[in-house]
């Protein structure tokens, strides 16, 4: 089976390594970064740019897409290649606003019943400070559009709260922002592998958002995961399911834009049960490298099952019962302004440690060295017999890796190790 998976981050790493594993396939990828160009035949290419993209597909001869960004689903790039006739992982451009539109997704859970957090859609300074009075600290603000992870503020402060949320309207005819109620309780990410009528829930994994230990600093697009999650409820993954993932298809199909692809809903545990604090319409970066790597069934033939509608026939998924992290070694400056440039060094050496690095913003100089390109620059990632083993092993490799300005949170599942994680 020949694969084309398009994006060039972590994600996509990590899916071109998994997908590369099973028996029969040949996998290419676009545009791609210095990591993946080690494993894959990369192609360069603008990932929202359907003409290019049905193109390389054309090209290839593939027998499946997979889309990894939100970007290019949005632009509806995924319809281009469906209606050039390809197999394609991932949801139309409509239904794809499910991530692209906080406020659309918002109606949808309403409309289907889906448990969620009480909301506000704001397009007036008035309506932004009602809506935050009304809720009080800690203030949750929600960019109605795609923000790359980043467009969310949770504050106990009134003016921050106030700045993100009048930012978000700011000069756009169309712009809104949702303000919402805090929930509190652990998060949990769940991913649902979806053909548009059968859904296939991943292994629950949880995500770190803050840059600084202990949930400090910004908000960013994630700088640590790690899965499986011990300490979540026995039936996690069925009820969200049941209440999240299938009212939700069912839902968009209803509506006549049909949802296939993945389904992400990110939970929060609370003391009123499950509750969804947003949707993606991909998988999530970095939580897709720590489930990828315990994921024991053939991958290619699970997209390829959601993209022709025949995931009902496709066995249970079968799970490693080894223990995955992964921590994201960032950039000077991330998030705010991230520096590009520096010499990375230590790569073989994080390897040889029994880790597995995932590249995320690099780039191969004309000499061969790589260096960072983006603001995640790696996604080091390692597994072991409970969390604690995991830990040890992951740190031994990221204490290997050496750029400029480098920048690394050192308590990922530092708290689930240690069986301090309560849930209401």
């Amino acid at each position: 089976m020949k694969i084309l998976v398009i994006g060039s981050g972590a994600r996509e790493h990590a899916l071109v390594h998994s997908l590369a594993k099973d028996e029969g396939t040949e996998i290419f990828c676009a545009p791609g970064n210095a990591g993946i160009a080690r494993e894959v035949t990369t192609f360069p290419l603008v990932a929202t740019d359907s003409g290019q993209a049905v193109s390389l597909a054309t090209q290839l001869a593939v027998d499946l897409v997979v889309i990894g960004p939100e970007a290019p689903l949005v632009a509806g790039v995924a319809d281009a290649l469906r209606e050039a006739g390809f197999a394609v992982f991932g949801p139309s451009g409509e239904a794809a606003q499910l991530e692209g539109s906080k406020a659309f997704a918002k109606d949808v859970m309403i409309a289907a019943g889906v448990p969620t957090a009480l909301s506000y859609t704001c397009q007036t300074e008035t309506q932004v400070r009602d809506a935050l009075t009304e809720f009080g600290a800690p203030y949750v603000v929600k960019d109605d559009g795609l923000a790359a992870g980043k467009g969310v503020v949770v504050t106990g402060d009134f003016e921050e709260a106030l700045a993100h949320g009048l930012a978000c309207i700011s000069g756009r005819t169309d712009g809104a922002v949702v303000i919402e109620e805090y929930l509190a309780g652990p998060e949990v990410s769940l991913f649902g592998v979806t053909d548009g009528k059968t859904v296939r829930a991943l292994s629950p994994a949880q995500d770190f958002k803050r840059a600084l230990d202990n949930d400090g600093g910004p908000n960013t697009g994630g700088m640590g995961a790690y899965s499986p999650l011990d300490w979540a409820p026995e039936n996690l993954v069925a009820e969200t399911i049941e209440r999240v993932l299938q009212p939700t298809i069912d839902e968009m199909t209803k509506r006549g834009t049909p949802f296939s692809g993945l389904l992400y809903a990110g939970l929060a545990l609370t003391s009123n049960g499950i509750k969804v604090i947003e949707f993606n319409a991909r998988f999530g970066d970095p939580e897709t490298q720590v489930v990828l790597s315990r994921l024991k069934s053939p991958l290619s033939q699970l997209l390829l099952a959601a993209a022709n509608g025949t995931l009902a026939e496709l066995p249970e998924l079968q799970w490693s019962d080894e223990a995955a992290i992964t921590v994201v070694l960032a950039a000077q400056g991330y998030p705010q302004d991230p520096v590009a440039g520096a010499a990375i060094s230590g790569l073989e050496e994080a390897h040889e440690s029994g880790s597995f690095v995932y590249h995320a913003g690099t780039k191969a100089t004309d000499s061969g060295d790589i260096v960072v390109s983006g603001g995640r620059v790696l996604c080091v990632t390692g597994t072991g017999t409970n969390l604690a083993d995991a830990r040890e092993k992951v740190y031994a490799g990221v204490n290997q890796i050496k750029f400029a300005g480098s920048h690394h949170r050192t308590d990922i599942a530092l708290q689930a190790s240690r069986g301090e994680i309560e849930v209401p």
